[in-house]
């Protein structure tokens, strides 16, 4: 996926929340942008229930999906 592909779903507004499906079939939650560290080939993904980040390359995201809200 493009940096400007992904900066949209980051950007948009209202903000809809995410998953992002990696080409190693992981998945991982964006539940809000300030979430989301987007670097030019990567983004970084903080999940501050569970205290950790993740690094994943853009080049590995197949697929972004939206999710519903609860």
């Amino acid at each position: 996926m493009s940096y400007e592909a992904m900066e949209e779903y980051l950007s948009k507004r209202p903000f809809d929340p995410f998953e992002i499906r990696l080409s190693n079939g992981e998945r991982y939650q964006v539940r809000h942008p300030e979430n989301a560290l987007l670097l030019k080939s990567r983004i970084i993904i903080g999940d501050p229930e569970a205290d950790r980040t993740t690094t994943c390359g853009l080049i590995h995201v197949n697929s972004v999906e939206i999710l519903q809200p609860n």
